[in-house]
């Protein structure tokens, strides 16, 4: 969700630029840093913002400043020539032609130099700092789907990586249960010859029977693959749909899976493997929240 946008535009009226920065954050949050008398173009611009993006914080900057003739229009000339006039009237004669006037203290005097109206100016700037904003959210995403492009592929290596480890744990889970028969077999049956008696098989195939429901994990590695194939489904999306919150309520949902499995299984083997998914589930994680 990084990334950096800028536009700038001169006329002879004014002077304009538009620079936006987005960092990660789980929801959209827009702040928009303006000049005073542009300060009532802030809803326009957050809603802008949230036309084009989804996620992240945003921090978007104006600077507008008035040039030329629309500086010069500010003036009002008549008042400033009265002013000089009333000042030359009011020195003696003996230094009146001797005096100058200083045009930035002139400009000080009430009425000579007025504002414009902080409305008007918004609404002369709106279209400028609109068509620059879209500018510059364009190249904000462009930033962002290049950056995108690195974190697909990394993530479409963690999937692979899981799908491989889901392939040996579905394969591993039906060995689980023979071993388990043939160690119960051999146990039982060491300790029934001290005896001399031997044991029954329907009471062997029961307490297998037993053993595989209470350990079996074939419908979690069936949920926990489909939650790959809505993973890759995701990474597959064209650039600019938003996935990360998405991705992130996938992941839960990929890593409850994998606690269970890790729950009914008593293998080693399949632990190992099961501690490497939810590794790479968190790694996932991490990175859904640089995503949008």
């Amino acid at each position: 969700m990084t990334g950096f946008g800028a536009a700038t535009l001169e006329t002879e009226a004014a002077r304009c630029s538009v620079e936006i920065r987005s960092v990660n954050n789980k929801f959209l949050k827009t702040t928009a840093r303006l000049p005073d008398e542009i300060a009532a173009l802030e809803t326009d611009i957050e809603t802008a913002v949230s036309r084009r993006l989804r996620r992240g914080s945003v921090m978007v900057t104006v600077r507008w400043s008035a040039a030329g003739a629309a500086m010069a229009a500010r003036i009002d000339a008549n008042a400033a020539r009265a002013a000089v006039e009333q000042l030359l009237a009011a020195m003696p004669e003996s230094v009146r032609d001797r005096c100058t006037v200083d045009l930035a203290t002139l400009l000080t005097v009430p009425g000579i130099a007025e504002a414009d109206d902080a409305t008007e100016i918004a609404e002369e700037a709106r279209e400028v700092v609109m068509r620059l904003l879209d500018e510059a959210c364009d190249r904000l995403i462009e930033m962002r789907i290049r950056e995108g492009e690195v974190v697909r592929t990394e993530l479409e290596g963690f999937g692979v990586r899981m799908r491989a480890l889901l392939e040996s744990i579905a394969a591993r889970a039906p060995k689980v249960v023979e071993l388990y028969r043939d160690r119960l077999h051999q146990r039982i049956q060491s300790l029934l010859e001290d005896v001399g008696t031997s044991l029954g098989e329907e009471d062997l195939v029961r307490e297998v029977a037993v053993f595989a429901e209470r350990s079996d994990i074939a419908e979690e590695v069936v949920r926990l693959g489909g939650h790959l194939d809505q993973f890759f489904d995701l990474l597959g999306t064209p650039g600019g749909e938003p996935i990360g919150r998405t991705l992130d309520f996938l992941t839960q949902e990929m890593l409850r899976e994998a606690n269970t499995i890790a729950s009914k299984s008593s293998d080693s083997e399949i632990a190992r493997a099961v501690v490497e998914v939810k590794g790479l589930i968190d790694r996932v994680k991490e990175q859904a929240a640089n995503v949008e």
